[in-house]
């Protein structure tokens, strides 16, 4: 009798239960991080404080590029309005209208290196916030939140309006 070249293999039920156990964890945990998301997205949302706002609003004061101390004020505000959220990971900058005037267009903090820059008109932005200039750009918002999935544009009045990017 030919002995079969390919074998079948037999899984004991103690195999059978690890894997069951072994998707259901994984389930959850695609449960769970549904739900995280879904709460993180739902605190991003919600309208931003008159610190929160006076801090960012700081940043086209001119001065704070070679103030280290001053843009470490504005990074601690920044973390006081999301205590709940570790925002490192998640957020890469802001981007707003410059007002200093000619030929500077728009105004950045990287907040992963605490970095205030003023940049000219066709200067491209980096670390990912390029795509909110064109938001700035057109008006309407004070300030854009660049973040590594969407831009979140903040009025005056602190309204958040979630853009994708």
């Amino acid at each position: 009798m030919p002995r079969p070249m390919l074998r079948t293999p037999q899984k004991t039920e103690t195999e059978s239960h690890s894997l069951l156990s072994a998707t259901q964890n994984r389930e959850q945990q695609n449960q769970k991080q549904q739900i995280d998301k879904m709460k993180l997205d739902r605190l991003l949302r919600k309208t931003r404080s008159k610190e929160y706002m006076d801090a960012i609003h700081r940043l086209d004061a001119g001065g704070h590029v070679h103030n280290q101390n001053k843009v470490n004020s504005i990074i601690d505000a920044i973390k006081r309005e999301f205590p709940e959220v570790e925002v490192s990971g998640i957020l890469l900058g802001y981007v707003a209208i410059c007002y200093l005037g000619a030929p500077y267009e728009v105004h950045t903090l990287d907040f992963n290196g605490g970095i205030i820059e003023h940049y000219k008109s066709g200067t491209s932005l980096p670390g990912g916030l390029e795509k909110a200039r064109g938001i700035a750009m057109r008006g309407g918002y004070d300030f854009i939140e660049v973040y590594v999935d969407c831009c979140r544009a903040v009025s005056s009045n602190g309204a958040v309006s979630v853009i994708s990017c």
